[in-house]
């Protein structure tokens, strides 16, 4: 398929040996109520891919956990065969249940028994990024992450993966992880609200290691603040618009994945985040999570 390139917020990032735009799409929102089940707009769902990457969009962000396998099998119904700009970005590390929970699945085997379905649900042999999801719906947990890292740097070395990272860890986690293999980025809850990643943040990004904050928005319960109303209102922007802006400003390393089912709030998001923030805007902000 062909793409028509545009210039996106944020400008690019060099994921490992990769040249990606730093807006990027997660893909979690395709699936059902409670990322389970299919679309409620299939068509919808297919529309969205298509014009994300129309849009020049060059990072896509899912888990064949997501329906279990609806995102993936709908990103290759909508972009099969891939553009080589396009990058796909996609999680191991967890299940789900019949009542739409998130067990762990970490062993060797789960490790290399997710691999081969992301592999057969995106109709790839190899698997442009693979982060290691850790951690529960919590957040991050305590937890040695060497066997699972393992696993998957001897699917790298078989040529089933090209780049990994990680997700949902510490920062312990993080640095256990590059002892044993190298990772492109760090993939953790982080938004104007929460904040407890910044040490992280700038330590990646001097080592040149991409850092992909999921719930960029806040996720379910979304960041409502008096400064980012009073800001969004002195811009004549929304909120959404200003959170995302803010983001991308934060460090060069912070690539956005955020998600939508509709072409429309698509737009919306990457012309939100075009947004140019003042350094009073920004100061305001700042002391939104702090």
């Amino acid at each position: 398929m062909t793409t028509t390139q545009t210039a996106l917020p944020g400008g690019t990032w060099k994921l490992g040996d990769r040249t990606i735009a730093r807006f990027g799409y997660g893909a979690m929102q395709l699936a059902g109520h409670g990322v389970m089940g299919p679309p409620v707009d299939h068509d919808g769902a297919i529309a969205v891919l298509r014009e994300a990457v129309d849009q020049g969009i060059t990072h896509i962000d899912t888990s064949d956990a997501y329906g279990p396998r609806v995102s993936n099998e709908l990103i290759r119904e909508a972009l099969h065969p891939y553009p080589e700009s396009l990058l796909i970005a996609t999680k191991v590390g967890a299940d789900r249940d019949a009542d739409g929970g998130w067990p762990p699945a970490r062993t060797p085997d789960d490790i290399r028994r997710q691999v081969r379905q992301n592999l057969a649900s995106l109709g790839v042999q190899r698997l442009d990024l693979v982060n290691l999801r850790m951690g529960d719906a919590t957040g991050p947990q305590a937890g040695s992450i060497t066997e699972a890292m393992e696993t998957l740097v001897e699917l790298q070395e078989q040529g089933l993966i090209r780049q990994l990272g990680v997700s949902n860890v510490t920062a312990d986690q993080v640095a256990e992880a590059r002892r044993v293999g190298s990772i492109v980025c760090v993939q953790n809850m982080y938004n104007l609200a929460n904040r407890w990643d910044d040490p992280l943040i700038d330590e990646l990004a001097a080592d040149g290691i991409a850092y992909v904050p999921y719930f960029p928005l806040g996720g379910f319960t979304p960041v409502q603040a008096d400064a980012l109303s009073d800001v969004a209102a002195r811009r004549d922007a929304t909120p959404t618009a200003v959170a995302l802006a803010w983001l991308l400003r934060r460090s060069a390393n912070i690539l956005l994945i955020a998600g939508t089912s509709q072409v429309t709030h698509l737009r919306e998001n990457i012309a939100g985040a075009m947004l140019s923030l003042s350094d009073r805007d920004v100061s305001e902000l700042d002391g939104i999570g702090r």
